[in-house]
């Protein structure tokens, strides 16, 4: 008998993994699914969220998010708690991306202008935003520099004339994570994101011109500045080459050090080291560090496509009335207090694939949106929808203050590409105007090779753990 045929139904759209159902396990593991999606759960994704299940210091239970699929050693779509104290810190689960995020920019313009100059524009943005595999920036870092991004963050890249100084107001954390020390990054790291700032990256990674195509929460919709018709521009990407290195090298600290820890491991992939160790400390830092590159990093995207956009409009700034909604990231681990029985507990929210969902009144949502909660963005795939939510009450109580990240794949990209070969480009994409470097990346990211995002909003917006605002369709998408 699999995993899967253990789960235990406890609402509807709520299953549970007892604690002890595998080997030490100490807490249950809490799947949020709808029927179709309950369908669509990969025995592999549960059996990872079942092995961090195990390991030292784990809080509460491990959340599964209804995006969930097989990731390094934890789901993408998973959240693990540790205790700082007692508990551990595990690369693998957070990601080699670190701090993968998006980015949502308002603009004054309308779809209905917009719509018959998305070739151009897209046409334009291929030749201004560099994208894909092996991707360069014509900012070139010296390691002097690389440092002040890595402590700087977004701050860094407003400074160097990309956005604005009330963009920072905007952004988790303020664009720059506290705890960063470049210090803690290999030669390697530095090798890999000198020449990669500002730059899309590969695989799901994109920039997308949008339009707002329907509002379910007007009054919130109207303090987030969002109006049906409006157009929209959205970032996904991440630390590039930086992170991934940084997850590389601390990966192999952790396997070298779990003796000396005594850290019994049910899957070398969620290798780990005690968080208040020096070696985990040191990956505390320099996965800060690399969050840090990625806020930068968006930073410089968000501006230069906003910009291709006016420019090719021929408008300008007051007219396209660029305005950042928010900016957040869904592969990384922050220290945070919860409540775990009835007493508040210091901890190290593990999000892999996940995104912070603060709601209403938390000290760390902004202030302009403390009213209405943090604001989620949900990025589906680039041929049905993307969405825009706030973070609610339930989040805190459900999942340590933590929503779902996109829509989660459902075909490998092999998988993808074969489906594309049986069918044809043309009629898988139909109308969809998207470009890339080239046709690999669009038969790898089809439409159909991910979850309906629509479906797994639903069980977000009905849980209460983030309320769904608007939908967003794209008119035009580059792709990594």
């Amino acid at each position: 008998m699999g995993l899967k045929e253990k789960l235990i139904r406890k609402g509807k759209y709520i299953w549970e993994l007892p604690k002890e159902t595998i080997e030490g396990q100490r807490v249950p593991v809490i799947l949020y699914l709808s029927d179709a999606l309950f369908e669509l759960l990969e025995e592999d994704a549960l059996r990872q969220a079942a092995n961090a299940a195990t390991l030292p210091g784990v809080e509460k239970a491990i959340y599964v998010m209804p995006d969930v699929h097989v990731g390094y050693g934890f789901p993408v779509g998973g959240v693990m708690a540790t205790n700082t104290e007692t508990g551990i810190i595990s690369p693998g689960s957070i990601g080699y991306d670190i701090n993968c995020g998006v980015r949502l920019i308002a603009t004054n313009l309308k779809a209905v202008d917009v719509a018959p100059r998305i070739k151009e524009i897209m046409n334009n943005m291929l030749k201004n935003v560099p994208a894909g595999v092996g991707s360069t920036s014509e900012i070139k870092l010296s390691k002097s520099q690389m440092k002040e991004v890595l402590v700087k963050g977004a701050g860094w890249a407003v400074e160097h004339g990309f956005g604005f100084p009330e963009d920072l107001q905007h952004i988790e954390g303020f664009g720059a994570l506290p705890n960063a020390d470049p210090e803690k990054a290999s030669h390697e790291a530095y090798e890999r994101g000198s020449d990669e700032l500002g730059t899309v990256g590969s695989g799901n990674h994109f920039v997308e011109v949008q339009a707002v195509e329907q509002i379910y929460e007007p009054e919130i919709a109207e303090k987030l500045g969002i109006w049906e018709g409006q157009v929209m521009v959205m970032v996904h990407s991440g630390s590039r080459g930086f992170g991934h290195q940084v997850c590389t090298d601390y990966l192999r600290v952790a396997l070298k050090v779990r003796d000396k820890y005594k850290i019994k491991l049910p899957d070398p992939q969620l290798a780990c080291m005690p968080f208040n160790s020096p070696e985990g400390q040191a990956y505390f830092k320099a996965m800060n560090a690399a969050a840090n590159y990625a806020f930068a990093n968006r930073q410089i995207l968000g501006f230069k496509a906003a910009n291709t956009v006016r420019k090719t409009l021929g408008i300008s700034w007051e007219e396209f009335g660029y305005r950042l909604i928010y900016d957040h990231a869904h592969n990384i681990g922050k220290v945070e207090k919860h409540e775990v029985d009835g007493k508040k507990v210091e901890v190290i929210v593990h999000r892999k694939g996940a995104t912070r969902a603060f709601p209403p009144y938390n000290p760390e949502v902004p202030p302009a949106y403390r009213e209405v909660g943090q604001p989620v963005i949900i990025p589906g795939d680039m041929g049905r929808a993307s969405f825009l939510l706030v973070g609610q009450t339930n989040s805190m109580k459900m999942s340590f203050g933590t929503a779902c990240h996109g829509a989660g794949r459902v075909m490998s990209r092999r998988q993808a590409k074969k489906y594309v070969k049986e069918v044809g480009l043309e009629k898988v994409i139909g109308n969809l105007v998207v470009v890339a470097r080239g046709k690999g990346t669009i038969m790898e990211e089809i439409p159909q090779a991910y979850k309906d995002v629509t479906e797994v909003v639903r069980v977000i917006d009905e849980l209460g753990i983030a309320k769904a605002v608007a939908r967003l369709k794209p008119l035009g998408t580059l792709k990594g």
